[in-house]
């Protein structure tokens, strides 16, 4: 196989002059290599860098024109770095692969983000950087390759960082598909610097997710931050004199070119970030990447499982990384900028996994094009048994008007027109009693309505024709549902059954979606038990299964949820900058897919956000907004929790009358619907209600009441009314309705 060419552009700097030559890797060696000088204005050039570091630092804002102002600070940098000649070719150039060799004083410059025109060079090339040092570098052992290469990944060493220890399984479980040729390590507690020492000649590929720290008074003392203290600089380049150092380190540390918690990076960030990855490159590295600030824990995630797939299916080190940043373009958004975050310092055009044989491929083809008339035959009579097996399987129906019938009714279920969707669904039963999809439709209309007596019957009819038919995704699915009604009923030991027989279903069909909404139950089942932790490692998987298949509408949905879901745990662990983060993004998924009963969910969750944070105002803002949803769709179902949070926030507002009104409608709306939870929970903040207006006995009959269904369906809530019921009888109450 050809390689691809790789463009070599050697920059040299003379006071204030660029001395620089672009050429082919493998252009014939010449008795003369040209090289074009290019006058540049330093302080100019110093500018445009602070100007890109202040971009990068005002990333969080997702404002527009912060690209605009990295291109045009890109491009400004293009004009003053490099001559008309390098220029041109760079522009005009097909090659894959730009190796930068630069001298050490020219670090500082954010080279990547150079921008042409029309692209970022990073995006455009597989680029890597190559330093020239004045530093004296000591003989180094580069790693010979074997035929089975050893990784280990460090994960989380302070055991502070969840979204590291994910990071880490995650990319372990990625590489336990391909054990034919590499052998992996995972590391997480314990991590301590004598381990370090002791195992690290051992592995071609080191992953690192976890705390990277600077020392800016003793940058010896820089490194990443282990159980026992840093493994830092020194530690580094003392081993590299007697041993063989891994071919590939990808250093995905949290703060790892600078040592402040906030994200923002200084201006010297390039050179920060140098001084450790040259400590591994002088000590035998051969490839360094690193983070040059902390991004969204998941768009670090996603960078780094692309990379490795890319590189483990035999691309190089440099395409490898391109690629993961393209991703992330497409995932997030030029706008995000977290496909700047990357630097690599070595060979873009270095191969770790020996590429795939084309050759082999073409004899393949050779054969099957011998037998292709024999074959073209036997296909159309698989495709023939194939096509008869799916309609009868999977179809749900095999009547063209049940169909159009079907298609309409679920049509009118999101508009909201809960009764014609009824009146619909009996006349498709009538023309065909097995079609299965239209039960389940029945059974979400009758929980949106809050008969939860009728949407039980028709989900555990949906359930048995699926598994009559032996549809195991529809079974799992049904599942899902029948569990999250009894979960609503507060029936947790019947949910938990439910989803994980969902869960054990899906997983032994490689059902990917109902793997995750099965993990996504699992998860609100342990945020009601108040397990948030147990419940954000459920959602943490659930949305890695989900945002690598986004493509389809469905796990696009999901992981709208899953986002959801992760800000309520965080809510519910008191960040509610991360909780308004990830509210937030599942916002923008559901106002995409025109979802209304998810932005209904997201507006009473972030208006819940705002009340804490005594934003009464805005909390109300988004509460009526939530509710008018609600009462658009007929969603019966909600309405109860609906008033019951407006009444808390008139309670908290001291709005007392306001709050007498919400909360009464909050028990009638619960009655009708007979939702026993909602009910207690309307009595119970109409106790408080009465108890600030002072009318002692009116406050415990009501609080009483709610006692009386708590003692049947909350142990935990029945006792917390209880010693308020107790605190009534000492307590000297004003009466407000008094003049």
């Amino acid at each position: 196989m050809p390689e691809e060419k790789t463009l070599i552009l050697e920059i040299s700097r003379q006071v204030d002059l660029l001395k620089m030559s672009l050429f082919e890797a493998n252009d014939s060696p010449a008795t003369l290599k040209q090289y074009s000088q290019h006058k540049v204005d330093l302080s100019q050039i110093d500018r445009l860098c602070a100007e890109v570091t202040s971009v990068l630092n005002k990333v969080v804002l997702q404002d527009s024109a912060l690209i605009r102002s990295l291109q045009k600070t890109g491009q400004a940098l293009w004009d003053h770095l490099l001559s008309r000649s390098v220029k041109e070719r760079l522009k005009s150039s097909l090659s894959a692969n730009l190796a930068l060799t630069i001298d050490e004083e020219l670090i500082n410059i954010p080279w990547e983000l150079l921008y042409d025109g029309d692209n970022f060079l990073c995006l455009k090339f597989n680029l890597g950087r190559l330093v020239r040092t004045k530093s004296q570098a000591s003989r180094v052992q580069y790693r010979s390759a074997t035929h089975i290469f050893k990784m280990l990944i460090l994960a989380n060493p302070t055991n502070d960082l969840k979204c590291a220890y994910q990071e880490g399984l995650s990319i372990k479980n990625q590489f336990d598909r391909k054990r034919s040729n590499i052998h992996v390590d995972f590391k997480s507690t314990n991590i301590d610097k004598l381990y370090l020492k002791k195992n690290l000649c051992d592995y071609d590929i080191i992953h690192f997710a976890g705390h990277g720290e600077y020392d800016q008074y003793n940058q010896k003392n820089s490194g990443w931050v282990l159980s026992d203290g840093k493994f830092n600089i020194q530690d580094i380049l003392s081993m590299g004199q007697a041993v063989s150092l891994p071919a590939l380190v990808f250093s995905n540390a949290c703060n790892s070119a600078q040592g402040n918690a906030s994200g923002i990076i200084e201006a010297d960030y390039q050179k920060r970030y140098y001084s450790f990855a040259s400590a591994f490159l002088f000590s035998g590295v051969r490839h360094y990447i690193g983070s040059i600030r902390k991004i969204d824990d998941f768009a670090s995630l996603a960078f780094a499982k692309e990379f490795y797939h890319h590189l483990i299916f035999g691309k190089s080190v440099g395409e490898s990384l391109r690629l993961s940043r393209i991703k992330l373009v497409r995932d997030y958004g030029l706008i995000s900028l977290h496909w700047a975050n990357y630097l690599l310092y070595g060979d873009p055009a270095f191969f770790l996994f020996k590429p795939k044989d084309k050759a082999f491929k073409s004899r393949d083809k050779i054969r099957v094009r011998l037998n292709r008339k024999w074959l073209a035959g036997f296909l159309i009579l698989a495709a023939g048994i194939g096509l008869g097996l799916c309609l009868f399987m999977f179809l749900p129906t095999l009547n063209p008007n049940a169909y159009r019938l079907f298609l309409k009714s679920r049509d009118l279920f999101s508009k909201g027109d809960n009764q014609q969707v009824i009146q619909l669904a009996d006349r498709i039963i009538k023309k065909d009693p097995d079609f299965r999809d239209i039960y389940r439709l029945l059974g979400d209309t009758y929980l949106r309505l809050g008969n939860k007596e009728r949407a039980l019957k028709y989900y555990f009819d949906y359930a048995l024709l699926a598994e009559k038919k032996r549809d195991f995704k529809c079974l799992a699915a049904g599942y899902i549902e029948i569990g999250w009604l009894y979960q609503l009923q507060g029936e947790y030991l019947k949910a938990a059954d439910f989803y994980n027989k969902a869960l054990e279903l899906a997983r032994k069909n490689n059902d990917k979606l109902n793997e995750a909404v099965a993990m996504r139950k699992l998860a609100v089942w342990h945020i009601d038990k108040d397990e948030n932790d147990l419940a954000l490692s459920l959602l943490t998987k659930s949305a890695e299964i989900n945002r690598e298949r986004q493509y389809s509408y469905e796990h696009r949905y999901n992981l709208a949820c899953d986002y959801f879901d992760i800000g309520l745990v965080f809510s519910n662990k008191e960040d509610f900058k991360a909780a308004d983060e990830f509210y937030r993004k599942s916002r923008v998924i559901f106002e995409r897919l025109k979802i209304k009963n998810g932005l209904s969910d997201y507006y009473f969750n972030l208006g819940e956000l705002c009340l804490f944070e005594k934003q009464y105002q805005k909390a109300k803002d988004y509460y009526l907004a939530g509710l008018r949803i609600d009462l658009s769709q007929g969603n019966k179902l909600n309405l109860p929790s609906d008033y019951n949070m407006i009444g808390e926030l008139y309670l908290e507002m001291d709005m007392l009358l306001e709050a007498k009104l919400a909360l009464e409608e909050s028990l009638n709306a619960a009655k009708e619907i007979q939702a026993q939870p909602e009910v207690a929970a309307a009595y119970h903040n109409l106790g408080l209600l009465y108890k600030k207006l002072g009318k002692k006995n009116k406050a415990k009959e009501f609080l009483r009441l709610a006692q009386e269904i708590y003692s049947i369906i909350d142990p935990l809530a029945y006792k917390e009314v209880k010693n308020e019921i107790l605190g009534l009888d000492g307590a000297n109450l004003p009466d407000l309705t008094k003049p």
